[in-house]
């Protein structure tokens, strides 16, 4: 097992090294190197790590959401109002829309099969657009209409949103039953989430306020929170659905509205976590990828994503009706909104580990999909933003 963690950590910094000096995302070495690594080409990941690899990713997605919420802000979101709700849920849809339709007719999926690949795919990716819209920030570029917090806002609520669906469509698909059950079932497992966040969230604060301790042990004890939330939802399944992933990133959130200084020193500490999960998080889904699939599906799957990018863009275009935004900054968002890969990564491969039977396909699709969309959009962003963009002071001058 030493064997194989070494060359996780080594292949995956050389290779994602590799890939930063040709200005594309790091995350694509990680993947590469799980690939190579994995059993379906050298096989040198050892069985046990493979074993654990569906709880280090649910792990990863954990430090994910946690991370967004200490860092969510509720008053940007209450500036940038309906423009920020509807690009949460939206542009998702639409996509998940387009993926139903399209692969029902690719490639011969059930309902059920179909909406649960439209819910991975249909994730923006905060890997990769968190740092952009940050640098974006720092720079000045869509500062008074204040693009970057809308995409960071939208993109946030985008992967709960998502995540939330995920968990309710493999949810009907295990019961084999579509019923109008879920249309009651959906909101108010949202609605139990968000109070056990809030709750949750507020209790820490308290606690934390009044005993004092080092950052490191309240980051091990959001952590074991956060994993009691996941096993509440577990253990109440299937008389009370909850979602604990949106509890988790509600937590995060309630903790940056009513303690912000704290929340601002715990988001450090759990993006220098960040940088071990999103390596074991890339590595294991690039592991679990079977290349023998991909000659069969392989064109299909990209001509189903680049379609579906395109049910994608009309959301955002739907999104932002009657916005101050003019076409070059809806189009920039558009583009902002391409990139695939956390949310893929962490659950493109439960499918395959449920023993659905078109497992394997969805877990290659998502794997091409962050593949072709993230450095796409990364490239993109980085590319398109000085001219779809502009300072605020050649907006006021």
């Amino acid at each position: 097992m030493l064997l194989s963690i070494a060359l996780i950590i080594l292949v995956s910094l050389m290779l994602g090294r590799l890939f930063k000096l040709i200005n594309m995302p790091a995350i694509i070495g990680m993947l590469i190197t799980g690939i190579l690594l994995g059993p379906y080409v050298l096989d040198l990941i050892n069985d046990r790590i493979l074993d654990m690899s569906a709880d280090l990713r649910q792990m990863a997605l954990i430090v994910i959401l946690l991370r967004a919420g200490l860092a969510l802000k509720l008053e940007d979101i209450k500036k940038i109002g309906r423009p920020a709700l509807f690009m949460a849920f939206v542009p998702a849809t639409f996509e998940i829309i387009g993926v139903i339709l399209l692969s029902t007719w690719l490639f011969n999926l059930s309902f059920l099969e179909a909406a649960i690949l439209g819910a991975i795919l249909s994730a923006v990716s905060p890997a990769v657009v968190v740092p952009k819209m940050i640098k974006l920030m720092e720079s000045g570029l869509g500062k008074e209409k204040r693009i970057p917090q809308l995409i960071l806002a939208g993109a946030s609520l985008d992967d709960i949103y998502v995540i939330i669906l995920f968990t309710s469509f493999l949810q009907s698909f295990i019961q084999q039953d579509l019923s109008f059950a879920m249309l009651y079932q959906l909101p108010l497992s949202i609605v139990i989430g968000v109070g056990l966040g809030l709750l949750a969230g507020y209790v820490l604060v308290l606690f934390f306020k009044k005993w004092h301790m080092r950052d490191t042990v309240k980051v091990l004890i959001l952590a074991a929170v956060s994993f009691l939330l996941i096993t509440l939802e577990q253990v109440l399944k299937p008389d009370l659905l909850i979602s604990g992933l949106l509890s988790i990133m509600v937590m995060g959130g309630m903790i940056h509205h009513q303690y912000a200084p704290l929340a601002k020193r715990l988001v450090h500490k759990f993006e220098k976590i960040w940088v071990i999960a999103e390596m074991m998080l890339f590595v294991l889904v690039g592991a679990a990828v079977d290349l023998s699939v991909i000659p069969s599906v392989g064109i299909f799957s990209v001509l189903l994503i680049f379609l579906a990018l395109i049910f994608r863009l009309t959301g955002v275009l739907v999104a932002l009706i009657k916005t101050e935004l003019n076409f070059k900054e809806k189009c920039f968002v558009g583009i902002s909104y391409v990139p695939k890969a956390t949310v893929q990564a962490a659950i493109g491969a439960i499918p395959l580990a449920m023993g659905i039977p078109s497992g394997h396909l969805m877990l290659t699709i998502a794997v091409l999909a962050i593949l072709i969309t993230a450095p796409l959009g990364a490239i993109g962003i980085d590319l398109s933003a000085p001219h779809l963009l502009s300072h605020q002071h050649r907006q006021n001058g």
